[in-house]
């Protein structure tokens, strides 16, 4: 069934408008009055609909029912990715949408070569909440994953060890593997946390021990930054019968 996020607000009502993007959307499918549709609030909340009336701008739609979305995680997963070059971290944020991330975090640390300035930081989180809107729908969630940045690797620390569990993940770690680490207790929440192309410092890993976070391997193997995450992110979703 074609899906449409429209804002919290809208979706109060019995009777629902789509336009702008959602209508271009719509008029790209072909979409005809008596069709389905499923509309979602983005916060995890959904409705099926009945097309209405179709004209050259909007979309009308009928309220059938409304439910919770069954496709997210029980499990709720913040993504901590230090900055990275290119669109390493892009690739991070579409890819852990579909894999069922809570929210995606970017940070800095001391080993990041990309150190965008508030200006520019503006325009790509913009960009990086558009391709997590994108993923959500092509993936059928009911929730689009906040992309957030915060202004410190401290501030990072401070923020993931809110969740139930925190883990970050470092290379040169050897006793701790992350079966280890999720198994010793249940979670509802959990942080994974991974640096930059060049690791962390090793200061950087004591200071993550003095928040209360564990510090984890992915293996013997050196993965790259845009990779770590999402491994982590992969079994994480295993551990909790996602998959």
């Amino acid at each position: 069934m074609t899906r449409f996020f429209v804002s919290p607000e809208q979706m109060q009502s019995q009777f629902l408008v789509l336009n702008g993007e959602n209508a271009a959307h719509a008029k790209v499918l072909r979409l005809k009055a008596g069709e389905q549709v499923l509309v979602c609030d983005g916060a995890g909340n959904e409705c099926e609909c009945t097309i209405s009336d179709v004209s050259p701008n909007q979309i009308s739609l009928v309220v059938n029912s409304r439910r919770e979305s069954s496709s997210e995680a029980m499990v709720k997963a913040s993504v901590y990715m230090a900055f990275s070059k290119g669109d390493k971290l892009e690739h991070v944020i579409q890819k852990a949408t579909e894999l069922g991330a809570y929210e995606i975090v970017a940070f800095p640390s001391k080993r990041c070569v990309s150190r965008p300035d508030d200006k520019s930081l503006a325009k790509k989180l913009e960009r990086w909440q558009k391709i997590a809107a994108s993923a959500a729908e092509q993936s059928g969630r009911g929730r689009i994953p906040q992309v957030v940045v915060v202004s410190s690797y401290k501030d990072a620390l401070v923020r993931a060890s809110n969740a139930d569990k925190a883990i970050l993940f470092y290379e040169n770690e050897q006793a701790t593997t992350l079966k280890m680490a999720l198994s010793d207790s249940r979670y509802s929440s959990i942080s994974l946390l991974t640096g930059p192309e060049g690791g962390l410092e090793p200061e950087e890993v004591e200071q993550a021990k003095s928040y209360g976070l564990s510090v984890c391997t992915l293996g013997k193997r050196i993965l790259r930054c845009e990779t770590a995450p999402l491994c982590a992110l992969s079994a994480v979703m295993y551990d909790s019968g996602e998959f």
